[in-house]
């Protein structure tokens, strides 16, 4: 009889890893010891690999259904009902497992080395387990991590100060500065201060224009909206002198035009207003009377 063990050619340092390599040395010894009882008196490593790869899938396979019925009926241990019930399912007779355990040509295995199981670090740890009270079973699942449901405020001042509030600003226009400009220079024409090298201290191109003086003659958005809010505030003020009326005639004829049917012109309409400032008729500056 041959007996193959993988994996033994190099110690592992991680417990995980020999705790599996215990076990699966175990369940090689039963499978060579199985094949002896059926009459082998050798096997190839191939054929013992594949043996041990199933039994271990069929024990799996029994462990995950059984802890599925148990957690199923709320409890936290498999029993032997559970096993039974798993076993049942896989299409196995329990019935026969009592007599192919008295079978008289039966190998006896050693019990294997005792390992202990690896221990998973817990990730975080806040607090004191609780435990069950008294009017719950111990058979119940236990009460989570306190970490789940503990509470834990965090309390943090917003920064207010002036000095600091400006150096953050700061800083951060003149990241996005130094960024954009690292944007433009990668991604548009550069310059560079020495010829030998190119790459060292790139500068943005300048683009010739065809009318330099365009820009100085155009004003910026800062004046549209200036003159955009003024033109708005005249016009404000000019439709309340119109609908303000001096005399009480002025209010007796109104009605009768507006019974009439008849609509009164507007002498500047919105869709007459020229957009460039410098294009605009020339505004005269109001005069206000002294009373």
């Amino acid at each position: 009889m041959r007996e193959s063990r993988s994996g033994c050619g190099k110690a592992t340092s991680s417990p995980a890893e020999n705790y599996q390599l215990a076990r699966r040395r175990t369940l090689q010894v039963v499978v060579s010891s199985l094949l002896t009882e059926c009459g082998f008196e050798s096997a190839e490593k191939a054929t013992v690999e594949s043996l041990t790869e199933m039994i271990q899938s069929y024990i799996s396979e029994v462990g995950r259904c059984a802890k599925a019925y148990c957690e199923h009926t709320a409890r936290i241990t498999p029993t032997l009902s559970d096993a039974v019930v798993t076993l049942n399912e896989m299409g196995f007779n329990v019935d026969t497992l009592p007599g192919y355990a008295k079978r008289s040509q039966r190998m006896v295995i050693t019990a294997p080395p005792v390992t202990n199981a690896p221990v998973i670090p817990k990730a975080l740890i806040a607090g004191q387990k609780r435990t069950h009270p008294s009017h719950i079973p111990s058979h119940f699942p236990e009460f989570p991590d306190p970490h789940t449901y503990i509470k834990t405020p965090t309390f943090r001042e917003p920064v207010s100060d002036y000095q600091v509030v400006r150096e953050k600003a700061a800083s951060q226009r003149r990241d996005v500065e130094r960024a954009l400009t690292r944007f433009m220079a990668k991604t548009g024409e550069t310059q560079s201060l020495f010829k030998d090298d190119v790459t060292a201290f790139p500068l943005i191109a300048e683009r010739p224009s065809s009318i330099p003086y365009l820009s100085a003659l155009l004003p910026s958005e800062l004046e549209l909206q200036t003159l955009e809010e003024t033109d708005s505030s005249e016009q404000d003020d000019q439709t309340d002198s119109e609908n303000t009326p001096d005399d009480p005639g002025a209010d007796k004829e109104n009605s009768v035009l507006l019974a009439g049917g008849v609509v009164p012109s507007v002498k500047v309409s919105e869709e007459n207003m020229i957009d460039n400032p410098y294009l605009r008729p020339v505004k005269k500056p109001k005069v206000r009377r002294k009373k």
